[in-house]
């Protein structure tokens, strides 16, 4: 009896077979699975910024115990690279009349700056978040689900979940996947359990490898299967120093199922491209692994996203 418990015990501490080994028809039925349309009204276009109430935002508030905040942006990359086809173009005009005035040009959808993804931002079968038809993107931008709702900002518990901690090392390999059970043995070494309203930045060590080994095009991230993770604990917002999931998705016939999944099935907003390696030090020192987290986007009605500065304060 006593070798047949031990034997249920170890084979329930195995990782699912299916987190591995993730297919294009088990992403199609979790589009419909961990979909939040219509949960909080026809007409929503927040998504999972609904589970930031009131008293989400107290406690995160109450967190602030030194005053001392910590950017989570990464120095614009300004030089062409493998992982920044589109640099940040920074333009100096002539002076006029005493003042001195320049001219930012970015298209910010890339690998080389900090920003949020609206939930316009990706489509699947033809539809945006909350069943939006892609016809409601025009010329002059999104109709729906743009940036612009975001434009009050988000206050809300922030939680680090630094993956190279977990594993000893200073930084994961190009195109390394994190699976379920990295997320949950973190949330176990550490004792704090993400909830809902929470967001969470999971640090691969991406910049940590640039600057060790120069620029790649492949990025270790979250593995498709963390998508139901994410719903069930209820995260608000998901952040990476990448873009959040593991590039390529090794998930045959779906490039970015992670995007697709939390962008348009759950509503969740992406801060994409976040250099967590300040924050991974200063929280590491103070083994606090949650802090208060800010942010609010440029108010550009019909807005994909925007280049962003998210902010931890302990």
């Amino acid at each position: 009896m006593r070798k047949g418990i031990a034997l249920l015990f170890t084979v329930a501490l195995l990782p699912a077979q299916s987190d591995h080994k993730v297919t294009k028809s088990d992403i199609e039925r979790w589009m419909t699975e961990l979909s939040n349309w219509g949960r909080w009204g026809k007409d929503d276009q927040l998504g999972t910024l609904n589970l930031i109430t009131p008293a989400k935002r107290r406690e995160a508030a109450a967190l602030v115990k030194e005053g001392y905040s910590i950017s989570m942006a990464h120095n614009v990359l300004m030089e062409k690279a493998v992982d920044n086809e589109g640099p940040f173009m920074h333009t100096m005009l002539p002076r006029t009349g005493g003042f001195t005035m320049d001219n930012y040009n970015v298209s910010f959808h890339g690998m080389g700056q900090t920003h949020l993804d609206a939930l316009c931002h990706a489509s699947y079968e033809g539809k945006m978040y909350n069943g939006v038809p892609v016809d409601q993107i025009t010329a002059e931008g999104c109709l729906k689900n743009s940036v612009l709702p975001i434009k009050q900002g988000i206050l809300t518990r922030g939680v680090i979940i630094d993956i190279p901690r977990l594993k000893g090392v200073d930084y994961l390999e190009p195109g390394q996947p994190i699976y379920p059970e990295d997320l949950l043995a973190w949330e176990k070494q550490t004792g704090v359990k993400v909830s809902s309203g929470d967001a969470v930045f999971v640090r691969s060590g991406r910049w940590a490898y640039r600057a060790a080994k120069g620029p790649n095009a492949a990025f270790p991230g979250l593995y498709a299967s963390c998508a139901r993770w994410l719903h069930d604990r209820g995260v608000a917002v998901l952040g990476g120093d990448a873009d959040p999931e593991v590039i390529p998705s090794q998930v045959e016939g779906f490039p970015s199922p992670i995007h697709v999944m939390t962008l348009v099935a759950m509503g969740l907003p992406l801060f994409d491209e976040c250099d967590l390696e300040d924050l991974a030090r200063e929280a590491a020192k103070r083994k606090r692994w949650v802090f208060m987290f800010t942010a609010a986007p440029i108010a550009v009605p019909g807005g994909t996203g925007a280049p962003i500065n998210p902010i931890a304060t302990y």
